[in-house]
Formats: C-alpha cells, structure tokens, sequence
C-alpha cells in the first residue's frame, strides 16, 4: 500500500512538470554604468592616413583644365632663338672700320668719278649704324643716285663697278633709242631695321650700311626700266633685268630680285655682308 502511494505521487509530478511552459522572454542582462541597453550599429572601419609625399615636401592639389585657376600655373621658357628676338633684344654693336682700308676705298672711289661726301658717325642705337658713312649723289659721273643714298664706302664702290661694267652696256644693248642712263632710283640705303621690316629676326644689313634697293633706271628718253618679275619676260628688257640681275653678284654678296620672294618683287636688293669662305648668295 505504501509503495503505491509513492508511485501515484511520482507520477503526478511528472504530469505537473509537463503542463509548465517557459516563458516566452528571458530575463535581460543587467545593463553596465554608462551604457544603453539599445542596439548598436555594425563599428566605422578605420581612417585611412595620408600618405606622405615622396620628397618630403606638401604635394600641390592638382589643378583641373577646366578650373579657373588652371591658366595661373606659368609654363617654364627657354631663351629666346634669334629668329624670335627684337632688335632691342639682340644687343647688337656697330662694326668698326678700318681707316686703311676707308681711305683705300674713297680713292678708288674718285678714280670712277662718284661724287659723294664723308659724313658723321651713325649711331641709332641697337647696333644701327655705320662707323665711317659717306653720302652718294652720283654713282657715275653724270648718273645720279635719286634720292641721295647713305652707306658705307664698299657699297658706293660695288655699285659703281656694277653700273660701269654691267648695266651701262647691257641698257645700250637692250634700249638703245632711250639714250644715256641718267639716274638710278633707289628704294632704301641705311634705315634701322630688321630683315624686310619684321619685328623680330636678323638685323637688316641696310641698318649696317651695306646694303641699297634699286627700284629702277631712268633714261634720256623714254620710260623709266622698273624693277619687276621679268622670269618670262622674252622682250629685250627682260633680257637686260635678268642680265644686270645675274652680274650683280660678280660686284655683291648678296643678291636679291623680283622672283626671289615677295618682298623683293619690286626692286633689287644688293649688299656686301662678308661671309665664311666667300660665299654669296644671288637669286
């Protein structure tokens, strides 16, 4: 009897046992001093550092082409070339004469009747200028230079010799009917400048009194011969520009006409510059 009312008693604490249900919600944790107990987002990944220039020295934001401030940054420029420099630029000096060779040349000069005048140094400054000018009206006796012509010495003798050995008997050849030659009209002798009067370049050897533009010849009779494109000219005077044209560099350096380029096409450009191995250019 007793063994069964143990038995009845286990059994019904089973059965109490299993009717209890959990609760649906645990207990929550004690919250710490100084925090919430609310949730807490997933933790910021860590900063990047900067990193330091590789010469030690604050790099410089770049500047987008596109910003107002990209035209500020200057582009590094070399030293100008020639070609690119002003006169001003240049630093240029007057070539001193020899007086041996001035007083040679200014007897030569009597010897072939040219009527001229020493004159005073010439110094515009920049290198313009002659040491030792002279002032030519006549180049010939009777043949004048119009207007009066300023350059140095060899220039006056290289310009009679032309006329004298070239010019005169081509024209008495070529124009016979229009008599003597009575003048030579030139179109520049010394000026400042640079080379066919352009802002930046080589100095211009009429700005170093070597150099004389003739434009045409006048005669006794007739039309003046003007300087002009003369390449497919098959008449008579065509002959006599294309003739003086080519004897020019027999007495010049330099020698250009009417079809060397545009800036010439109006007159002859002749000057005695001395270069290296005694070369002269003619076209």
């Amino acid at each position: 009897m007793k063994n069964i009312v143990v038995i009845l008693a286990a059994l019904s604490c089973i059965g109490f046992l299993t009717s209890a249900r959990l609760p649906e919600n645990g207990p929550l944790p004690a919250t710490r001093p100084g925090k919430s107990n609310t949730t807490t987002s997933a933790p910021a990944p860590p900063p990047i550092p900067e990193q330091k220039p590789e010469s030690g020295k604050p790099e410089t934001p770049p500047v987008k082409e596109d910003s107002p401030n990209s035209s500020a940054i200057p582009e590094k420029q070399g030293p100008k070339l020639p070609s690119q420099q002003t006169l001003e630029e240049q630093h240029l000096t007057i070539a001193a004469e020899s007086e041996a060779e001035h007083s040679e040349c200014v007897r030569e000069l009597q010897s072939l009747g040219v009527v001229f005048k020493d004159i005073s140094r010439i110094d515009d400054g920049n290198g313009c200028g002659i040491d030792k000018p002279i002032k030519v009206s006549e180049v010939l006796p009777g043949i004048k230079i119009k207007p009066d012509a300023v350059f140095r010495c060899p220039v006056a003798l290289a310009l009679a010799r032309w006329m004298k050995e070239s010019v005169i008997p081509a024209a008495r050849i070529a124009a016979p009917d229009q008599g003597n030659i009575l003048a030579i009209n030139q179109a520049s002798s010394y000026i400042c400048r640079l080379r066919n009067g352009a802002e930046t370049g080589k100095v211009s050897e009429h700005a170093r009194g070597n150099a004389i533009d003739v434009a045409s010849f006048s005669f006794e009779k007739g039309k003046d011969i003007a300087v002009q494109p003369r390449r497919e000219d098959s008449t008579l005077i065509g002959a006599f520009q294309r003739t003086v044209s080519a004897a020019g560099c027999l007495f010049f350096t330099t020698v250009l006409d009417p079809e060397s380029d545009a800036a010439h096409e109006t007159h002859f450009h002749l000057d005695v510059l001395e270069r290296k191995g005694g070369y002269r250019y003619c076209h």
